[in-house]
């Protein structure tokens, strides 16, 4: 479904900053794979994602989604299969709409902009049953603004508005890093069950090496832009925690 031919990216190329981002790139996912994307700071994994995302345009290789090229598209052509959770639980959400209105939005993120009905029942209707798996009684609370819930309530909900379109892939960075630990946990674990129910294909940064233990069908390494390991899912279940923990000593 992705993939990634001899990608490459550098920022500041010939100054003192310089950074190869990216090396070489050669990587597939299949259509409903859950890889985590381990590594230390600067290793590449965000800007991986960023890289299929559209955040940036690669210097060299070509990435694929269904075997078309995504060279020549922007990131908002790129949204009609990618969407997207950030670290930052405020950077997904519209803080003075109502979770109704998020949602709406949502909805409309991959489809032609134009004039169109604003909210109809059978709209309320579905936009409460996806939030009723969050399990968090938000789906009585449809007109609240956003802005007013809690970090881990935004982050739980941006979780669902992904899956208000058609998209098919899901990138989430380092989710749950600014939450804490009974909220991140709750998000993981209501991430799994989405990504499991929709069949979506999800790659997840990651720096919790116990949620890349516990998490995904597969687990990738990079370093200095580098894929150093790669492990499939009968590879990733022979992993003890105390192996992750190796990879960084």
């Amino acid at each position: 479904m992705i993939q990634f031919k001899s990608v490459s990216k550098i920022f500041n190329e010939g100054k003192a900053n310089e950074v190869k981002a990216l090396q070489n790139i050669n990587l597939e996912v299949s259509a409903e794979e859950f890889v985590i994307l381990v590594g230390a700071n600067g290793s590449g994994k965000s800007t991986l994602m960023n890289a299929l995302s559209g955040s940036f345009r690669i210097d060299s290789g070509s990435i694929f989604i269904e075997n078309q090229s995504l060279n020549s598209l922007a990131d908002y052509q790129r949204s009609k299969w990618i969407a997207r959770i950030f670290q930052n639980p405020l950077s997904g959400t519209a803080p003075e709409l109502s979770i109704l209105d998020n949602f709406r939005l949502a909805s409309l993120r991959t489809k032609p902009k134009g004039l169109r009905v604003g909210v109809s029942n059978s709209f309320k209707k579905e936009v409460q049953e996806k939030i009723a798996l969050l399990e968090m009684g938000l789906e009585n609370k449809l007109q609240q603004e956003v802005g007013t819930l809690s970090g881990g309530q935004r982050q739980a909900l941006t979780l669902v508005m992904a899956i208000m379109d058609e998209a098919k892939i899901f990138l989430m960075d380092e989710p749950s890093a600014a939450l804490d630990p009974k909220s991140a946990k709750n998000l993981m674990r209501k991430a799994q069950q989405i990504i499991q129910e929709f069949k979506l294909t999800c790659l997840l940064v990651t720096h919790d090496l116990k949620d890349a233990h516990q998490y995904g069908n597969r687990i990738i390494q990079m370093r200095e832009g580098k894929i150093i390991k790669d492990l499939d899912q009968t590879q990733k279940q022979a992993l003890q925690i105390n192996d992750l923990f190796a990879w960084f000593t």
